[in-house]
């Protein structure tokens, strides 16, 4: 049994036009959703063994502050050029490639690839996945390689506005 913990960036900011997409940071209510984010995933215990993250900003600003909440290395944070703007195929090949040796990857990235790869591994449909938002499946593989259509369960969908 494997576990995966999909992870939609927080809120970014689109003030500074002068910024590529790549390159644009959080805004105040991004920054603001992050503690919170964090307490939620130790609450919900989701401890990771590798963290993987597109390399946009946004992206990996909301990596590294849920990795400080979990008490991870900054270092160990993988940044995947691949999850920039990846459409599900590519984030499901990222995940097929990966060591047996871990047991549960949390990924950062984008929509709608997260929620397309989301739906695929378990068919279970969601009107949206909202920023800063996650989603937790238990995978009924025992390798990565076997990552497959409905090998999924969707235990948690959880996002900011659920505890407004």
């Amino acid at each position: 049994m494997r576990q995966l913990t999909l992870i939609r960036h927080a809120k970014s900011c689109w003030n500074d036009p002068s910024l590529s997409d790549f390159e644009r940071p959080l805004n105040k209510r991004g920054l603001r959703d992050l503690p919170a984010l964090g307490e939620r995933i130790v609450k919900f215990e989701l401890f990771p063994d590798l963290i993987l993250s597109s390399g946009a900003v946004r992206a990996v600003t909301t990596a590294e502050s849920v990795s400080q909440s979990l008490e991870m290395p900054l270092e160990e944070i993988r940044k995947i050029p691949e999850l920039y703007e990846s459409c599900y195929e590519t984030l499901l090949n990222v995940l097929q490639n990966q060591s047996d040796r871990y047991r549960h990857i949390m990924m950062f990235g984008h929509n709608p690839g997260l929620q397309d790869l989301g739906y695929f591994l378990t068919h279970d449909v969601l009107e949206k996945f909202p920023t800063a938002g996650l989603l937790h499946i238990h995978l009924s593989i025992t390798s990565w390689s076997e990552l497959a259509e409905s090998c999924g369960t969707l235990t948690r969908f959880d996002y900011p506005k659920l505890h407004q």
